[in-house]
């Protein structure tokens, strides 16, 4: 809704001076800075004196729009002469006329953050916004009255006077320029020792990278061959243990019977070591395969059941708890075991009395499986959560000597766990017990979606050939659902949840068409609209939120209003205007256009 703050007709060329100071009353009773004061009244004086030098006069309204901050300024300058021919080219800067005309009314436009210029035969119609600075509070219908009797007891200063200002405003500009130009060329100066030492040092940090890719490389190396290599003797000792024990050769003496029980057990557990350190070592050298099939949970937990029973005491009970209408999922089962495995025997090594409980459910947003490994045990103290997923690193506690265990099935846990595109943490505290949760993507990809990857690698994924319509939503779900819209048509999806990732997306790719959700903070999504408009190319801005103050969103510049969530139907309908040149209007309603 727009209120009228006042209304000014152009008939002398006094008139002109007259909006200059009128402006620039309006602009300081708003809030505005001292220099947006100056930039406002010059683009409106410049506008006025065009529509009084070639149109013989006209009319400023200055009105208010919207009722939640912030607010924008409205001017409309309107006139009833013959029109501006060539409009085309004095907004694209390339008319060159010998009165000047057009150099004004572009500079002017440029110093607002939207206008528009309706002109024809029966005259000119010419609309600057501005929103208002940030922190200024919402005015209403009466205070907007009030303001105007403040504009009408005001007095005014003399044609000499505003000139006087005027000058007095020129001289403080260049002397900011100047002012600027010193310290640009001492930045510049500074810049050039800085890049100097800059690149001495990414010289030394490329020699410092290799040096350790070459080391990383050779670590990795050793422990691939170390592992192969102590395989084939370890295998030997078990073996030869094993035949022993089962008195192949004769029978033994409780002694020796035990001398070699404990070195089987010493071969298994350097064999387990083994096995972990191969693992991690496949796994950073990029060569653990994920090998995904479908998953159903109930198996995973029935055969998790049988293996870790012989591990279980008389005084801890193994629950495995989950809904019997689990999806079934499509990744790697084996590794998914092996996770499960490790944390479940983690648990049961430091847990004396209680229960070690396992369950599953979907996420909230459906698209991943939560296993949680829950004990009553010793637990661990906040400081010492991060330490536990780094290698060979142990947590001293009372039960650490009676327990065996190399500082790997966690890390490796961990590891696996962001191979198959998941991740895993844990919550603790002393003497309370344990949770740890492995979450992990229902459906396993060898590439992530393309709300999920970096905004470079994005923007590399994309089709040249298909138009792309960028979607700011900052609930996953809704923004989920717009994709989906999107992405069974001849255009292109792209997501983001906040305004910076916006900038950036729009920064690297053209954009056909922007689906806008007025995210939070608001006030820098509706600036974000006020840059989309005023910006070198011009999408099809659709806004999609259930912020009723949509009458803001179509005056500064958005092409249609969607309630949230919007229907398919409707975005679609929207996008095929992208299709029929010219067809795009602003809507007054929802999905609906205004010819």
């Amino acid at each position: 809704m727009s209120h009228r703050i006042l209304s000014l007709s152009i008939s002398l060329e006094q008139d002109v001076v007259l909006a200059r100071q009128r402006t620039r009353q309006i602009a300081e009773l708003l809030g505005f800075s001292v220099q947006d004061q100056t930039r406002l009244a010059t683009a409106i004086s410049e506008v006025a004196r065009n529509a009084f030098s070639y149109a013989g006069g006209g009319r400023i309204d200055y009105l208010l729009e919207g009722e939640t901050p912030p607010q924008v300024l409205i001017v409309k300058i309107s006139d009833n002469g013959p029109g501006i021919g060539q409009l085309q080219q004095v907004l694209n800067g390339r008319y060159v006329s010998s009165t000047g005309m057009g150099v004004g009314l572009t500079g002017a436009m440029r110093l607002m953050d939207q206008s528009s210029v309706d002109t024809g035969e029966r005259g000119t119609l010419i609309t600057l916004k501005k929103l208002l600075p940030p922190g200024m509070p919402a005015l209403s219908g009466p205070q907007i009255g009030d303001l105007g009797a403040q504009l009408a007891k005001g007095p005014l200063a003399t044609s000499f006077d505003e000139v006087q200002r005027h000058n007095q405003e020129l001289l403080q500009a260049l002397e900011d320029v100047r002012a600027r130009q010193e310290e640009l060329i001492q930045l510049t100066a500074e810049l050039e020792d800085t890049n100097r030492g800059v690149v001495a040092l990414y010289a030394e940090l490329d020699e410092k990278a290799e040096d350790l890719r070459r080391a990383d490389h050779m670590k990795s190396r050793f422990l691939s061959n170390m592992s192969h290599e102590f395989r084939t003797p370890l295998s030997s000792i078990r073996a030869l243990s094993r035949l022993l024990l089962a008195r192949v050769d004769g029978d033994l003496q409780p002694e020796q019977e035990k001398q070699v029980s404990l070195i089987l057990r010493g071969a298994e557990d350097l064999s387990e070591l083994v096995n972990d350190l191969l693992d991690l070592a496949k796994i950073e050298a990029g060569k653990t395969d994920v090998r995904a099939a479908p998953v159903d949970v109930a198996n995973v937990f029935s055969a998790l059941r049988g293996m870790m029973r012989p591990l279980l005491s008389s005084k801890v009970d193994l629950l495995f708890v989950h809904d019997d209408a689990l999806p079934t999922m499509f990744s790697d089962e084996g590794k998914i075991a092996q996770i499960l495995r490790n944390l479940i025997s983690n648990a049961l090594k430091f847990t004396e009395r209680g229960e070690v409980e396992v369950s599953a459910q979907v996420t909230a947003d459906g698209r991943s499986m939560e296993f949680r490994v829950r004990d009553t045990g010793l637990g661990i103290a906040t400081e010492h959560l991060p330490l536990i997923f780094e290698e060979f690193t142990q947590i001293e506690n009372r039960l650490q000597r009676g327990v065996k265990g190399t500082g790997l099935g966690l890390p490796l846990c961990r590891k696996l766990a962001e191979l198959m595109g998941g991740d895993l943490k844990a919550e603790s505290a002393p003497g309370v017990g344990s949770v740890f949760i492995a979450t992990l993507p229902l459906r396993y990809a060898e590439e992530d979606p393309l709300h999920e990857i970096s905004s470079t690698d994005r923007a590399l994924a994309l089709d040249p050939d298909r138009p792309t319509v960028l979607i700011v939503e900052d609930d996953p779900a809704t923004r989920l659902l717009y994709e989906d819209y999107v992405r069974g048509t001849r255009y292109q999806p792209v997501s983001v949840a906040t305004v910076h990732d916006a900038r950036k997306m729009l920064a690297m790719i053209p954009v056909a068409a922007v689906l806008l959700e007025i995210v939070p903070p608001e006030e820098e999504a509706w600036r974000l609209l006020t840059e989309i408009k005023h910006g070198d190319t011009d999408p099809l801005l659709i806004i999609a939120t259930d912020n009723l103050d949509k009458s803001k969103g179509l005056a500064l510049g958005a092409d249609a209003y969607l309630a949230k969530p919007a229907e398919r139907h409707d975005v679609l309908a929207l996008l095929a205007r992208l299709d029929t040149p010219g067809s795009v209007s602003p809507s007054s309603a929802s999905g609906d256009s205004v010819a």
